[in-house]
Parts: C-alpha cells; structure tokens; sequence
C-alpha cells in the first residue's frame, strides 16, 4: 500500500469508530497501536509508548488540573454570581446593558476558568433568566450567551490552548497572548452589534426601569470590588509568568492557590465546595490526560510513515493548490466535524496531520493555534449539530425551542467569521502582542 492510501485508511478507521459512539481516545489510541503494530510488527508498540512517556515528562502538563481547579473553585464559590450583579448595576441604565454586560461577563468567566462550558453554564443559569425577565428579545440574548461563553476556549487561560500547545510542542505563554487580541476583538464586535441593535430598535434590549437604577453609590463600588477579584486573581497569576519571575507551572499554582484563598475570604468555601471542585477537576484532567496520550500515540505513528510529507506533495504537486487553499480547507474542515465532536476531540484527531503540514507549508504554528480555535468556536455554534447549539437547549428554558435557538447564532457567527478573516489577513492582530513581550 502506498503512505498515502494507509494515511486514508488510518484516518477513515478512526473517524468510523467515532461514528459509532466509541470514546474519543479509544478511537484514536486503538487505530494508532492497530496501525503500529501491522506496520512494524511488536517494535511498532515502541512508537506510541515512546511518545507517551514524553508526556508523562512534561513538566507544564501539571498546569493543566492547576487551571481547571481555578475555574471550579470560583465557579462553585458562586463569585460569578457577584459578576453579574456588577453588570446588572453599571451596565443595566444602557439600552441593551444587560447583554453588552454578559459579554463581559463571559471574557471575565473566560479568565476564570479556560473552558466554554464553563461559561455556557453560568450564562444559562445566572444571566438568562434575568435577562427574560427584563422583557429582552428571546432570541438575540441566546445568541449572546452562545457566543459570549465560546471566548473561553481562546482568552488566557485557555485549556484548548494549552493542549495544542502540547500536541503542536509550541510555547503555551506566546500561545496565550496570541489569544488576548483576537479574543477582546471579537467581544468587542459582538459588543459593537448588541449596541447598535438595541440603539435601532429599544425593544430588544430595554434599559432598566428607573426604580432599579436607584442603587446607592456605596453599594455599587462594593459591587465594583466584588467584581473586580476575578481580575485580581487572574493578574496575580499572569504578571509574574510573562515578567519572567515565575514558570508556567508556578503561575497556575499560584492561580489556583489565590483562587482557594479569595473563597476562604468570602466565607464560602465549605467541605461541599471543595470536594465538587476536587472531583469535577481530576474528572476533567483524566480526560484529557487519556485523550493526549491517544493523540501523540496516533501522531508519531503517523510521522513515522511519513504520511504528512505524502499528503503535502498531493495537495502540492499533485493538485497545484497553494498554500492559503491548503489552509482554508482545513479551516472548512474544522468546521464541518464541529458540528458532531467538541474541540479536543477535533484538535486531537486532526494534530497528527494538520500541525506538521502548517510547519511544511511556511506558516507560523503560534498564529495558526490562533485560527485554530476561532475556527473551533465557529465550529461550536453551526447548525445542524453544533456543540454549543445543544448544550444551550439542554440549559434553557421551555419557551426557547431549537429553532429560535439556530435563527439567534447567525449574527454572531458571521461576526466570528470576519474576525476570523481579519486574523488571516493581518496576523499581527495575533503576533503583536507575544512579538512585544517575548521580542520578535
């Protein structure tokens, strides 16, 4: 068989397995030792375990459950809920301020914890509900919440990004302030549009009455300060890692420490809290720590075939694309497999192949990672089946059906899409700001 018809082989095994509901990384790591072992013999079981105990040595690994146990703390402490009741207080005198609030209280959330579902969780259940209640416009607050908690997979600290990072053996700082610019940009996009929308036509997003906004001033600096500590601690964490006083792994430490720290302060971190976030964290990193070890398995036997040479010289030399073709079309794919797998699923099935042939190609891996996950977030919220598409009908109320909640992404998505565009056409929207800090 040629690399290129095994390649195919190995690709549409993996991807069939997952057709029928196998688990993400038995698919991947099943495949991978299959394929190892009928290529090399028992020597081919050397490749995957080679690649795994690599990872087992990385050192920022240990990042990764440091980060998760941040968000859950504040998550489960309900300082989110003090965020809100910021929001609600500064922003709500504004036509459309509780939505332009719930975006920021998203990138907020995004700071906190790494992970959308996170952020999808919180805006369900905390900003939802208030925002019905106010006689906002059912359809355009869904699409808010929707793309509000997608930022969480790309504003630091972004666990997606850590992974690719990993898998992609990039720098996970640079990684993360790739992501700062392009993340704010789209918030402020989406903010610029609720703006404008509710400036056009008042009854989507009414101001508050005047009986709500007779809030002492006393009370909304407490609430300011009250809203304020997610950023502290996230401050806390970041500065010293990009001053180079600390490493990653002593930053994520320090968030999780100061995360636990401010909970203890506000008198809510009882034996309920800490064990939710205890389990939910060691639940969360034994799956990604399954799935990594699946997905370099399944690279390095892919490398080791010199498959992703074989692929560059068919798109290349056999089918004349150039390289933005090349890339647009994995762009596309992404797209189309976000509507049945969530983002590890997609980054580990496609690294193997993607990541090396972006390097072959002449393009930056930092700036692709970038693309990567605005892609995924795009990914998340397209029909038929996008992701986030049914976590929010699982979290919202009866009134929202499925149809009002596909008519509320369209904006949203098309936003995503031109700020998607403006990264590849100017990717120091990108590269500035680890240009900046690490020198070019």
């Amino acid at each position: 068989m040629s690399h290129e018809l095994i390649a195919l082989t190995m690709f549409s095994g993996m991807m069939l397995m997952l057709f029928t509901g196998q688990r993400v990384f038995g698919a991947i790591g099943f495949v991978g030792a299959l394929a190892g072992l009928m290529l090399w013999g028992t020597g081919g079981v050397d490749v995957p375990f080679s690649a795994a105990m690599k990872l087992m040595k990385w050192y920022p690994m240990l990042t990764l459950p440091m980060f998760i146990f941040m968000g859950y703390v504040l998550s489960e402490s309900r300082i989110a809920d003090d965020l809100y009741k910021m929001f609600h207080v500064w922003m709500g005198p504004v036509r459309g301020g509780l939505a332009i609030g719930t975006i920021g209280l998203m990138v907020l959330i995004s700071a906190m914890n790494g992970l959308s579902v996170a952020g999808m969780a919180i805006g369900a259940t905390i900003a939802l509900p208030e925002l019905l209640k106010r006689n906002y416009d059912k359809i355009m607050v869904t699409g808010v919440i929707q793309a509000g908690s997608s930022l969480g997979i790309l504003v630091p600290p972004s666990v997606v990004l850590v992974l690719y990072a990993m898998i992609a053996r990039q720098p996970v700082g640079q990684l993360w302030l790739a992501g700062v610019v392009p993340g704010l940009l789209m918030a402020t996009l989406f903010i610029i549009y609720i703006y404008i929308r509710c400036r056009l036509n008042p009854a989507l997003g009414p101001a508050l009455p005047k009986a709500e906004r007779n809030v002492p001033l006393a009370e909304k600096l407490r609430l300011l300060r009250a809203g304020l500590l997610p950023l502290i601690i996230f401050a806390t964490m970041m500065v010293p890692f990009v001053k180079g006083w600390t490493s990653l792994v002593e930053s994520s430490a320090i968030g999780a420490m100061a995360a636990f720290v401010a909970a203890i302060l506000k008198g809510r971190m009882t034996k309920e809290v800490f064990e939710n976030s205890v389990r939910k964290t060691l639940g969360i990193s034994c799956m990604f720590m399954f799935i990594i070890l699946a997905a370099l398995g399944f690279g390095a036997i892919f490398d080791g075939l010199g498959a992703v040479q074989a692929i560059e010289n068919l798109f290349t030399e056999q089918m004349h694309l150039s390289p933005w073709a090349i890339l647009i079309l994995m762009q596309l794919s992404f797209i189309l497999m976000g509507t049945f797998l969530d983002d590890t699923a997609m980054l580990v099935i496609v690294a193997p192949l993607y990541v090396p042939l972006v390097g072959e190609l002449g393009f930056d891996l930092i700036w692709y990672g970038v693309l990567y996950t605005i892609t995924t977030q795009i990914a998340y919220m397209t029909p038929p089946f996008g992701y986030n598409l049914f976590l929010m009908r699982a979290m919202a109320p009866p009134e929202i059906g499925l149809r009002d909640i596909y008519r509320s992404i369209v904006p949203f998505v098309l936003l995503m899409v031109l700020a998607l565009s403006l990264v590849m056409i100017f990717p120091q929207i990108a590269m500035w700001l680890p240009g900046i800090v690490y020198g070019n």
